[in-house]
């Protein structure tokens, strides 16, 4: 088994492979505690942790809805996903999903939620707010970690056993391309303008393949010297993507020239990122030592730890927005003027707008 994802999945993979409405003013962390079986909620305002929520067995993955109202946590040791209330932090439903999950990412018009599914090499799709399964994706070989465009048109699942990458086209829920060139791929990030997809080889030589998704080619590989480089998250303006490694380094990606610009150094042992939603920090969870490390973007220094549970895998926040709040915005091609997230068509906009006042 390639045990080179870093303590990410390290659990997970055991499973795995063996069987086993309105948006919030103020943005929360919603962190993935492996070993104890909770998700950490810390108020990015303090820097504290001020919820603690069970779930299911081995949360591994978690996804934050548009509004910010309902967080989906993926619990790769009994198959099941936790639907939290962001407003109560209590799980509402529970969800079946056959077989453990992985990630999980929600379109960003809110519409569906995909889940990778390791153990059945497939990507489960249910339909949101019913949480009812639509859909079952075959996909390549163990896959991991899945980012989906801001248009909600494709989603690009990184299938680290068969070294690819699998594009799905949401509409029909069919792969309509693979990209090979990856190393065992880690958790891909697509830039807020949707033009390219930066991927982490999760090897040892280090480096982020970065595809274009126009053509669905790859245009770039940075070596970033930081060995089995795990998860990437690009800020809001797309400037820059921070690369989570378990070699204990966050290398930092100027996205317009494709280098490395600054290399942030954290104790060892680091899984999952998520940058907050204006911008301003990453959020980096430290599995080996039950903390989440901050990042200031703007100096790429240490900030502060937080405490949370055991074993922290994953970190979400409710995604970065400057999408519609009313149905009339989408009206008269103004569904048009809206690029995070962007739409097809104002059925689209309207259906974004529903999903946020009806989690």
């Amino acid at each position: 088994m390639h045990t080179k994802y870093g303590r990410v999945l390290a659990v997970a993979l055991a499973f795995a492979v063996f069987g086993a409405g309105a948006a919030f003013a103020q943005p929360f962390g919603y962190v993935t505690n492996q070993a104890n079986n909770t998700v950490s909620v810390i108020d990015t305002a303090t820097s504290a942790v001020v919820a603690t929520v069970p779930v299911g067995v081995a949360p591994t993955g978690v996804a934050v809805t548009p509004g910010g109202a309902r967080v989906y946590v993926t619990n790769l040791g009994d198959a099941t996903i936790s639907v939290i209330d962001a407003a109560t932090n209590s799980v509402i439903a529970t969800i079946p999903t056959g077989t453990g999950g992985a990630s999980i990412n929600i379109t960003p018009d809110g519409a569906f939620a995909y889940v990778t599914r390791p153990n059945t090499n497939d990507v489960l799709v249910l339909a949101l707010p019913s949480n009812t399964a639509v859909a079952v994706i075959p996909v390549g070989t163990i896959p991991i970690g899945i980012a989906i465009t801001p248009d909600s048109a494709f989603a690009y699942v990184a299938n680290q056993f068969s070294s690819d990458i699998s594009v799905i086209d949401t509409a029909t829920n069919t792969v309509i391309a693979t990209v090979p060139a990856v190393s065992f791929p880690g958790i891909p990030a697509i830039t807020p303008n949707g033009a390219f997809v930066y991927v982490p080889n999760s090897d040892a030589a280090g480096a982020v393949t970065v595809i274009s998704t126009a053509t669905n080619t790859v245009t770039a590989t940075i070596p970033v010297a930081a060995s089995f480089p795990i998860m990437v998250a690009i800020t809001p303006d797309g400037a820059f993507a921070y690369v989570s490694s378990d070699g204990g380094t966050v290398p930092v990606i100027d996205t317009s020239t494709n280098t490395v610009t600054a290399n942030v150094v954290l104790p060892a042992g680091l899984n999952g990122l998520a940058v907050v939603p204006n911008g301003t920090s990453v959020y980096v969870a430290d599995g080996a030592s039950n903390l989440v490390a901050v990042i200031a973007t703007a100096t790429n220094t240490l900030t502060g730890t937080i405490a949370v549970g055991a074993a922290p895998v994953l970190v979400a926040f409710r995604p970065p927005s400057s999408g519609p709040t009313d149905k009339d915005q989408c009206k008269k091609d103004g569904w048009k003027t809206f690029t995070n997230p962007s739409f097809r068509n104002q059925g689209q906009c309207v259906s974004y707008v529903n999903h946020l006042n009806h989690p």
